[in-house]
């Protein structure tokens, strides 16, 4: 009973992840990381920091959820 419900959360955890790991905006420097003008848009807005908390979140649950599983702690 408890296993199938970690499963379940491994699973909405690891659909999750990578919805909002696709929802980051890309960090390369691109041709701005030549001429050092790269730093001038560095800066994060509140919404990204939202999702970088939320992705590290999710990411932690999916971790556990791994290892529960993967040792079998969890009968």
């Amino acid at each position: 009973m408890l296993v199938n419900f970690i499963w379940a959360v491994q699973i909405i955890s690891a659909l999750l992840l990578v919805i909002l790991i696709l929802l980051h905006s890309p960090k390369g420097d691109g041709i701005a990381g030549i001429g050092g003008a790269s730093h001038v848009f560095a800066s994060q807005k509140s919404a990204e920091k939202g999702l970088n908390k939320l992705t590290g979140i999710v990411s932690a649950i999916f971790l556990i959820c791994t290892f529960l599983l993967g040792f079998g702690i969890i009968h």
